[in-house]
């Protein structure tokens, strides 16, 4: 069996910045534990794959050590798949996923993912953050991660987590972040749980975020920034009960996979 494969960087204006995903086109699913080997090989953050239906494609993302619910960056990068490399659609597309549709666009030089906005919730959690980055937050809220606030930037770029007490932790991942000096805020994203120690822009994170900046900054707008070490630009908004993200992608790789 062969399999086309695409490395798309999302998040990113050139190759080698914002995160890797790895893209998948499939005529029907294979066997999940085929899935996961073909993740776990590809070694990135995300790898997705995507189905065609009379309306739109079946998504599914697979991080090297279990299946998610719900991922940004690779979702941007399967949308470039299908308007650049496979020509399905010109302007946009609808995704069928275990977090409900999610629609992108491509326009105004952007690929733009209209993404339900998550509730948040303060959390009873406090002092494990404190021990797991040597920092004591500001506040700690929940949702499908932990959001933890701190008081500035360089706290954030500074911070070194305790790995593995962070694998310690129930839900998916963590997401740090603080007010900035040239964006409306910064993070950063740690999920070793799931085989990510850090990951490099997190589009699943800003659906989170918003909920808590939009109240903090009274914006519904945002130009914010992931400062990993390949780092990333999200330009975001909320809508109602959705939120809007853009961004760019760029192609690194189109190969094929021999099982």
């Amino acid at each position: 069996m062969t399999l086309k494969i695409y490395y798309i960087d999302a998040f990113a204006n050139k190759v080698f910045e914002g995160n890797p995903a790895a893209v998948i086109p499939l005529e029907h699913w294979l066997e999940e534990d085929i899935l996961q080997k073909i993740a776990q090989e590809n070694n990135l953050s995300e790898t997705a794959y995507f189905v065609p239906t009379k309306k739109g494609y079946t998504i599914r993302w697979f991080t090297p050590l279990t299946e998610v619910n719900m991922c940004g960056h690779a979702t941007l990068a399967t949308a470039h798949v299908l308007f650049n490399e496979l020509k399905k659609t010109k302007n946009s597309v609808l995704f069928y996923s275990n977090s409900g549709n999610l629609m992108v666009e491509q326009k105004d030089n952007y690929l733009s993912m209209d993404f339900p906005l998550q509730h948040i919730a303060p959390s009873k959690e406090f002092d494990i953050f404190e021990e797991i980055f040597n920092v004591t937050p500001i506040v700690v809220y929940q949702s499908m991660d932990y959001i933890v606030i701190f008081e500035n930037e360089e706290i954030i770029k500074n911070l070194n987590p305790h790995l593995g007490l962070l694998k310690t932790l129930d839900l998916r991942g963590v997401i740090v972040t603080a007010k900035s000096t040239h964006y409306d805020f910064v993070c950063r994203f740690f999920a070793p749980k799931l085989g990510i120690d850090e990951d490099p822009v997190t589009g699943s994170a800003f659906t989170q975020l918003l909920s808590y900046w939009h109240t903090v900054l009274k914006k519904t707008t945002f130009i914010s920034k992931q400062i990993s070490k390949r780092g990333g630009e999200v330009n975001c908004e909320i809508k109602g009960s959705r939120c809007i993200i853009k961004g760019n992608t760029v192609k690194y790789l189109e190969g094929t996979i021999i099982i």
